[in-house]
């Protein structure tokens, strides 16, 4: 077996050096590895939208090693692990602090872990400070030259690997009550709600109301931006099948002042 390709996601942003000496890290230990940056840019310290990030977007990549570092407790007593899960052998490689915990429910859950703490394979001097670095990019290297979860460090059960706990949506005739699970850059905001969700409420209707904090917004029921007019309100399902707000030409977010893990109730016409 060849080398197996390297996702990269991390807060580390496109200013700093922080994602390029990772990567330089990994080119030295597996130079034939692919890497490919899923994005730099998750909020800084900000593990649930790297967990909603990475969950969405490991799907469409092929099977590898997917590294992932949003890590505020980075020197702490959090692990730092390696996971293998049951869809295409996939090893997620990352803090344990609920960042990888999404990815790994999506991908049919963890069959084989480690702890990170003693890697062989970590730098010779491990910063308290920079495991991206030090320890899981190295890690994240070696796993993809075809070393095993149990070379890279200390069996865990793959039970114990942490979970951030997160709302669930409640669906009903003609109304969904969702919370904002993310907002991209241009201001749309994604729900934890799936399309099946706003499907079984009852999508029949050209318009659906959508409360925030107690005030309603009129918004247009489609499926594209060009369907509701510019600057008005749209309730769609996004490429991830996740149902969505967005402004045309404008920032639902900014609109509708939404933030991670606002309440967001829609209601439809069935």
């Amino acid at each position: 077996m060849g080398t197996r390709p390297i996702t990269f996601l991390s807060d580390y942003g496109y200013a700093d050096e922080f994602a390029g000496v990772c990567r330089a890290v990994i080119a030295r230990i597996a130079p034939d590895a692919r890497i490919i940056d899923l994005t730099h840019g998750i909020p800084r310290h900000d593990v649930r939208r790297g967990a909603a990030a990475l969950a969405r977007t490991l799907p469409f990549t092929p099977p590898g090693v997917h590294l992932a570092v949003v890590d505020p407790g980075v020197g702490t007593e959090r692990r730092p692990m390696a996971v293998r899960v049951a869809d295409d052998d996939r090893i997620l490689v990352g803090p344990d602090n609920g960042l990888l915990s999404q990815a790994i429910s999506s991908l049919g859950g963890a069959v084989e872990a480690a702890d990170l703490s003693e890697s062989q394979f970590a730098l010779q001097s491990v910063s308290e400070t920079f495991h991206g670095r030090d320890l899981f990019a190295p890690v994240a290297a070696r796993l993809a030259l075809g070393a095993s979860i149990v070379e890279a460090g200390e069996a865990i059960g793959p039970e114990t690997v942490f979970r951030v706990a997160t709302p669930e949506p409640t669906v009903e005739p003609g109304r969904v009550v969702a919370h904002v699970a993310d907002v991209d850059g241009f201001g749309n905001v994604a729900l934890d709600a799936a399309g099946d969700d706003l499907r079984r409420a009852g999508t029949g209707a050209a318009r659906a109301t959508v409360e925030v904090a107690g005030f309603d917004h009129g918004a247009t029921n489609g499926r594209s931006f060009g369907d509701a007019p510019e600057g008005g309100l749209l309730l769609y399902v996004d490429s991830s099948d996740r149902v969505a707000l967005a402004v045309n030409r404008g920032s639902a977010a900014a609109d509708l002042g939404l933030e991670p893990g606002d309440e967001v109730v829609l209601r439809l016409d069935v």
